[in-house]
């Protein structure tokens, strides 16, 4: 496949925002991209984002990913937040045995998803074996693999440790077909990312569909984007959903103030001194936080290039900004949804499934207080 470019995918990902603006309300009702968004997302290469050149992907810079994500989350949060899992989780393919990486990535559809870490697996001959189930596997419903981080334990039951001693973990990679989907995902929020769990029994999985992920000597590809690793690729790609959720909502409440008139007396809203303030001060809290978020990952990715290198540091400051960014854009769409009045209340209107997808999107791990924590620590130690 050829390589498609980071600004191209920008582009590409503005062009389609109006269909999947469409097909926004079935996505809602059947709580699954529908198959034409789905198709649009393949056909452009969305997926593909984050995916090494080496296999066919576009290996775009952090930056690149997230205007992307952001784009499309300006028209429905859900397809973005299954697009970001997805994309995120084909960074696998960089420590992967290429022929597997192959078979995985470059089908027709070549779509991975995966939930959280648990449970274990045991080593045999020539592999793993598994029986499990695991949850938030958003994407799964589009994905043709599906992926699970396991602790490893040796063939005779005792837990595998790597060379500090900690629990050797993996991910294990098998085709979505050889798992039980279950239907779990009645959420209040990102109803059509299709979050749900999956098992296996007794499922054998071959050596070379595993490999450690976020591990840097594991890596097999040297391009910047795997030494960032999965887990603040997602921070960051979030985050940016996070924003073009805000972006769209206040959006809608500035176009609501144009025409609105509170009531029979009242005059309309775009000429409300308070109406104004409000609007313009949300304003700058919401260009603040995409600055520093872009800031961050720029400054991050510019010091990778250079160095090689994603420290301490670089980590700290990516947990932080993609965190704040998540708490800031949930206030600005409080703000929009509270300024729209009883018309926020409606289906019908822009207003009341934006408002629930942030606070879905305000309670994932990557918006955790406790983010704070970490960062203060490391920042009051010297870090």
């Amino acid at each position: 496949m050829s390589e498609l470019p980071g600004p191209d995918l920008v582009e590409r990902a503005r062009a389609i925002a109006p269909l999947i603006a469409r097909e926004a309300d079935e996505i809602e009702r059947t709580r699954r991209l529908t198959p034409s968004v789905v198709a649009a997302l393949i056909e452009n290469g969305f997926y593909r984002a984050l995916l090494p050149q080496s296999l066919g992907g576009a290996e775009v810079s952090i930056e690149a990913f997230m205007q992307m994500l952001e784009e499309i989350a300006k028209a429905d949060a859900s397809t973005a937040w299954c697009l970001g899992q997805c994309s995120v989780c084909a960074m696998i393919a960089a420590s992967l045995d290429r022929d597997a990486a192959q078979e995985i990535f470059n089908t027709a559809s070549g779509i991975l998803a995966w939930g959280a870490i648990a449970h274990e697996a045991r080593a045999v001959a020539g592999g793993y074996r598994v029986t499990a189930r695991w949850d938030f596997a958003s994407g799964s419903r589009q994905a043709s693999w599906l992926g699970a981080h396991v602790r490893i334990l040796s063939a005779d039951g005792s837990p595998r440790k790597n060379a500090d001693g900690s629990p050797e973990v993996r991910t294990i990679l098998f085709p979505a077909a050889s798992a039980t989907l279950h239907d779990v995902w009645q959420a209040i929020g990102l109803a059509g990312t299709g979050t749900d769990s999956y098992e296996v029994s007794d499922l054998f999985i071959p050596e070379r569909f595993t490999a450690f992920r976020d591990v840097p000597s594991g890596l097999r590809e040297t391009g910047p984007l795997y030494r960032i690793g999965t887990g603040a690729a997602f921070s960051l790609g979030f985050a940016a959903v996070s924003l073009g959720v805000a972006r769209a909502t206040l959006d809608a409440a500035i176009a609501l103030a144009r025409e609105k008139r509170p009531s029979l007396t009242a005059g309309v809203m775009r000429d409300n001194g308070a109406v104004q303030g409000l609007i313009g001060r949300t304003e700058g809290d919401l260009r603040a936080a995409r600055a520093y978020l872009y800031a961050t990952a720029t400054a991050m990715w510019r010091d990778l290039c250079a160095t090689g290198e994603f420290g301490a540091a670089h980590r700290s400051a990516v947990r932080l900004a993609a965190t704040w960014t998540i708490h800031q854009s949930t206030k600005v769409v409080d703000t929009a949804y509270h300024m729209a009045g009883a018309t926020a209340v409606f289906r019908s209107n822009p207003f009341e499934r934006r408002f629930r997808d942030m606070h879905a999107i305000a309670q994932q791990i990557q918006a955790r207080d406790s983010h704070y924590e970490d960062v203060g620590k490391a920042i009051v130690a010297g870090g």
